[in-house]
């Protein structure tokens, strides 16, 4: 067997761009394909993209380390599709206590067998893309996000989860430092990466000294209706975790009383939200798909106070026609076309994760909303629609199979 040339190999490694490749026949969408996820709690937005590749391949089977969707989501999102599982999905009770396994998440994918296959996709937000591969194996790697608490984030998660320099909190940190050797170490086995934002992008560049291409997540932009007449609430929506600091959207309407605000999800932070809301704030729990698109879509806006990979709900808002409020570091500067700064606005950005900036944004958008128009909110979706993150998915796989034809 001939190898594969290794300047177009090295090429894709560097600047995921492959002109030999172009020539190529189209992705062949009959192929065995691995699709490895780190993990399927809930449908979120990272299992939204798994569900989105897996259309795009006859022969798709999910590879992934717990798995905990309904039937019901499976039928949906994933029919037909056959799902591998970790030993460790077996544990008694193991979905109260999966996230602390974490320091054996790279032993256990590293137990998946998906060489008989012909080419891997990884969807990675910390460890599918180390599974294990042939070296004549294609494999694409698309990245949510880098392991957000091995690097520039572990000192936000070690401080929230109140763990100091303790026995437990020096063995989290050694345990992180075992995490980051091996990040490193597996960074380079995938062809390709795709970054889902540019923020993303930079993160890869900085810590893996390794460029992407970005890819946008897919938005379901032609089920969603541009809404035009807004009610008198502000909306949050996220899974309730600590990195979304929806713990400052609520301290900002603490401070303004007369706005209402709807907070829409779950998660580890939900009682410590609700004790800390004022009466001005309402949680909504988590909502059937067609009340929390009709809540968002009838909302005055969006606020947004976290620093989000790229963040399919915000985008999702714009598709209804909703302007966005948000801190300005992350996928939303992707998203966000700025008051002030754009022809057509669809919100507005701020730059600092405090309160009194999240208010300061909130006032400034109430004295210049009439500028931020449903329409062009919704005209700046179509940028994120399903059908363009298909066309991008299926050229990467093309690209990445052409790198590793016979010769």
């Amino acid at each position: 067997m001939r190898h594969a040339n290794p300047a177009v190999i090295g090429t894709v490694h560097e600047i995921g761009d492959l002109p030999q490749a172009r020539q190529a026949e189209p992705a062949d969408r009959s192929s065995r394909i691995a699709v490895v996820h780190d993990w399927c709690p809930t449908f979120r937005g990272g299992e939204r993209v798994l569900a989105r590749i897996c259309g795009q391949f006859e022969n798709a089977e999910i590879f992934t380390l717990f798995d905990f969707l309904p039937a019901e989501v499976k039928q949906e999102y994933f029919r037909g599709v056959e799902f591998h599982t970790s030993a460790a999905n077996a544990l008694p009770l193991v979905q109260k206590y999966y996230r602390s396994l974490f320091f054996l998440c790279p032993f256990l994918i590293e137990q998946f067998d998906v060489t008989g296959y012909d080419a891997v996709i990884s969807s990675s937000a910390a460890f599918a893309r180390g599974v294990i591969t042939r070296p004549d194996q294609p494999h694409l790697c698309y990245v949510h996000s880098p392991v957000r608490y091995a690097w520039d984030e572990q000192f936000s998660y070690l401080e929230q989860g109140r763990l100091g320099f303790g026995p437990i909190g020096l063995l989290y940190r050694y345990f992180i430092h075992q995490l980051r050797m091996w990040d490193t170490r597996t960074a380079h086995g995938p062809d390709l990466m795709l970054a889902n934002s540019n923020y993303v992008r930079a993160r890869i560049r900085r810590i893996y000294g390794r460029d992407a291409q970005v890819v946008f997540p897919p938005v379901p932009v032609g089920e969603l209706t541009c809404v035009e007449e807004k009610d008198d609430y502000y909306v949050s929506a996220s899974f309730l975790a600590p990195y979304k600091r929806t713990d400052l959207v609520i301290q900002a309407f603490n401070q303004m009383p007369s706005r209402r605000l709807v907070v829409v999800g779950e998660g580890q932070q939900s009682s410590r939200l609700r004790a800390l809301a004022g009466p001005n704030v309402t949680f909504a729990g988590y909502l059937p798909r067609k009340d929390y698109v009709e809540t968002v879509a009838r909302s005055k806006a969006m606020v947004f106070a976290g620093c989000e990979d790229f963040g399919i709900a915000l985008a999702e808002a714009q598709a209804c026609g909703t302007p966005l409020i948000a801190f300005g570091r992350g996928g939303a500067a992707d998203i966000v076309r700025q008051l002030g700064v754009a022809a057509r606005p669809t919100g507005i950005l701020f730059g600092r994760q405090t309160p009194e900036a999240l208010k300061d944004a909130v006032d400034h958008f109430e004295a210049h909303q009439a500028a931020i128009a449903p329409l062009a909110c919704r005209e700046n979706a179509t940028r994120f629609s399903e059908e363009r993150f298909d066309r991008e998915i299926l050229d990467a796989v093309r690209r990445v199979q052409a790198a590793h034809a016979i010769m």
